[in-house]
């Protein structure tokens, strides 16, 4: 996948980001945070793994699915893939 190596600092950065979102919302949690704290606090986890979906499905999109250089067996698997991944996500 020559999209997430090219992007994989970026990406990493996001993950890690997402990686502090998550902790904070354990530590609202075993801290009995009240419950409207918390519920942002899942909010914004959510928010910034949607984002990185996104971003990462954008790349596929781009370089597996619409390339038009790719062989059309190539395509059709590529957006057979993408089918399920979007339904497995939104399902």
């Amino acid at each position: 996948m020559a999209h997430t190596t090219r992007d994989k600092g970026k990406l990493l950065l996001r993950v890690r980001r997402i990686r502090g979102q998550v902790e904070g919302l354990e530590k609202a949690l075993a801290a009995e945070e009240d419950c409207s704290k918390i519920l942002h606090q899942i909010a914004g986890c959510r928010g910034a793994m949607d984002g990185l979906m996104a971003e990462v499905l954008e790349g596929h999109i781009r370089l597996h699915v619409a390339d038009p250089g790719a062989k059309p067996a190539e395509r059709a698997r590529a957006t057979e893939n993408l089918i399920e991944l979007i339904r497995s996500y939104l399902g």
